[in-house]
């Protein structure tokens, strides 16, 4: 029986890096997470322990680092597409890169209606993230963008009604319950020559208001909408995933007290949860 390697890669993962961009009077306070992979010639170094082709991962977490100071100055996807151009031009053995970069929110502390100009309050769960995968030989990158731990909740237009009964079935219809959700979204553009915070302002807003306007039957019916929205909005993008897990508020039972529960007081659970997901594409 032959043996042989199948598909592999390598890289370093958790690069965690904070840039200071400095302008005259305020800073920028940039934190990102970068995860480089690189597939290509490994054979030898996995069947024969040769690594004259391995380039370490110290140093592609050097790379990132010495990188920033130029050219993490905008855009998370552009600083990945540098990179990522970086690691394919500069080693033949390397048939395609791929980088992950995860953006940790920090925005400007503001007293009386300004700006401070250097101090700095976290984003909350929320991240932004990136991907580009660069094959080798001149073929174009391919760029997704997205977002993650986007925690979203509203306390009317959610029902749930018309569903399957049989005799394990307890959850009653409604027409009126909390709808929240943790939406992580992943969408992919058409180029690598974009205004990508800009489109990334855009589609967030815009799936922000469908979840606020939209009269939601079910999380899947709001996930729709949501991606549906992005794509008639935005040609720019390809097609967008969202994951969308059900954040239960379950109304509390009153009636032991001798109160009725008007939609009022609810229960918040962890778990267990439902978890819906959903691609939705261009025909």
């Amino acid at each position: 029986m032959a043996i042989k390697l199948g598909k592999n890669h390598y890289g370093k993962q958790a690069v965690h890096l904070t840039r200071v961009i400095r302008h005259p009077g305020h800073h920028e306070l940039r934190q990102v997470t970068v995860g480089v992979q690189l597939s290509g010639d490994y054979e030898r170094a996995h069947t024969h322990g040769d690594n004259a082709l391995v380039l370490p991962t110290d140093t592609q977490k050097n790379t990132v680092y010495a990188l920033a100071k130029e050219h993490f100055t905008g855009a998370i996807e552009s600083f990945a597409l540098v990179l990522a151009r970086h690691f394919v031009s500069r080693n033949p053995q390397v048939s395609q890169a791929r980088i992950e970069v995860v953006e940790h929110p920090w925005q400007r502390l503001h007293f009386d209606g300004q700006a401070h100009p250097h101090a700095f309050v976290g984003g909350g769960s929320e991240k932004r993230r990136a991907v580009v995968e660069l094959p080798a030989g001149g073929a174009p990158p391919r760029v997704w963008a997205g977002l993650q731990g986007l925690l979203v909740a509203k306390t009317a237009d959610s029902g749930f009604v018309g569903y399957p009964k049989d005799e394990y079935t307890t959850l009653p219809e409604t027409t009126d319950r909390i709808l929240s959700t943790e939406v992580e979204a992943e969408w992919e553009y058409t180029s690598a020559e974009l205004d990508f915070n800009a489109l990334f302002d855009k589609i967030r807003l815009g799936m922000l208001h469908t979840f606020a306007g939209h009269p939601s039957q079910s999380v899947q019916h709001t996930l729709y909408a949501m991606g549906e929205r992005v794509l008639e909005a935005t040609p720019e993008v390809k097609e967008i995933s969202l994951v969308m897990p059900n954040k239960h508020h379950i109304p509390f039972n009153l009636t032991p007290f001798g109160q009725e529960n008007t939609n009022e007081v609810f229960v918040a659970t962890d778990a267990p949860f439902g978890y819906i997901t959903g691609t939705v594409v261009r025909e």
